[in-house]
């Protein structure tokens, strides 16, 4: 019952997710909006669906537990939700699941992006182990561990030389933050 709800609560949270990214995608088009990475974006989904189905099967079919550590990693998803919100707040209608570039627009300092540059991308990173730990899918947290770091190795280049060459400040935001960990500094622009 608890993994179902769990499972559910994911599940749940993607599809609003993709409703999210599919309006934003409309309005930032109709803005004049740049699609780059097109031909990854497919594996990116299948990757994720993978990661779900791959979840379901080995908690199901292995009869995997919760972990005794529960309260532990539960505390840590809830924080990577809270910090997912916040990612997806501070960006508004520039947040997305493709990397969709609007020409010359100004970049989000803002939220977590004040002392990151890949909030998001981190809490994934995040998610792909804690979600499987939760209830020992230990297989699926290596596994998709492995994948998330190969396919964030092609899509985040990606979307930085895209966001370098349309936006005029994002090679100075770069220098000043790290991708994956915070940087804590005093605002030069």
């Amino acid at each position: 019952m608890i993994f179902a709800l769990f499972f559910a609560f994911i599940v749940t949270q993607r599809v609003v997710e993709l409703g999210i990214a599919r309006r934003n995608e409309k309005w930032i088009k109709s803005m004049g909006a740049i699609e780059y990475g097109k031909d990854h974006y497919k594996y990116m989904i299948i990757l994720h669906v993978a990661f779900l189905t791959s979840f379901l099967i080995e908690v199901t079919l292995l009869e995997r537990t919760l972990s005794p550590l529960w309260p532990v990693i539960l505390s840590f998803f809830i924080l990577t939700q809270t910090l997912r919100v916040w990612s997806i707040k501070s960006l508004g209608k520039f947040w997305n699941t493709k990397v969709l570039i609007l020409p010359d627009a100004s970049i989000v300092k803002t939220g977590p992006y004040k002392f990151l540059r890949h909030p998001n991308y981190t809490i994934l990173v995040l998610e792909i182990l804690l979600i499987p730990l939760m209830f020992h899918a230990f297989y699926t947290a290596i596994v998709f561990t492995v994948l998330n770091a190969w396919m964030l190795s092609v899509r985040i280049p990606l979307e930085e030389q895209a966001l370098s060459e349309f936006t005029s400040n994002y090679s100075t935001y770069m220098e000043d933050r790290n991708r994956f960990s915070p940087t804590f500094q005093k605002e030069t622009d």
